[in-house]
């Protein structure tokens, strides 16, 4: 059964983790509400990552460059590119995301909920508990 975390403005349904897979990939279906974004760009240098756009549009920056994914279109992210997401659309988008080799599992998302549900998240821990799973944030531009 697919497990479900949610991140407020987004949610994920884990499909198949590291765990699953022999570390293999880990993929997730991700809704993100209007406005909802990552509010930290990052980058992994263990791992890559492919989203496919499922409804709506969701804006990706990756290495600078805007992509849209629209249902049905996919966007690679290679390891050690700096990127981030938002939902610019007036209604619910979602994709599906898959990391390759699964190294991350949804611990880090569950980790995240509970710094998000504490009320205003203290940025120190936020970039700590990134830096623990292996997500970097990039530098302000």
């Amino acid at each position: 059964m697919p497990e479900i975390i949610d991140l407020g403005s987004l949610r994920l349904r884990f499909l198949q983790s590291k765990e699953d897979t022999a570390g293999s990939i880990d993929m997730f279906e991700m809704t993100l509400q209007p406005n909802a974004r990552m509010p930290i760009p990052h980058y992994h240098d263990r791992w890559d990552e492919t989203i496919y756009g499922l409804s709506g549009t969701t804006s990706w920056r990756v290495d600078g460059q805007d992509i849209d994914v629209t249902p049905g279109e996919t966007v690679f992210i290679k390891r050690g590119i700096v990127h981030g997401f938002t939902n610019r659309t007036a209604g619910p988008t979602s994709c599906l995301c898959t990391l390759s080799p699964g190294v991350l599992g949804p611990q880090y998302f569950k980790d995240m909920a509970g710094l998000l549900a504490a009320g205003t998240p203290d940025p120190a821990r936020m970039k700590e508990t990134m830096l623990r799973y292996g997500l970097v944030p990039a530098p302000p531009a």
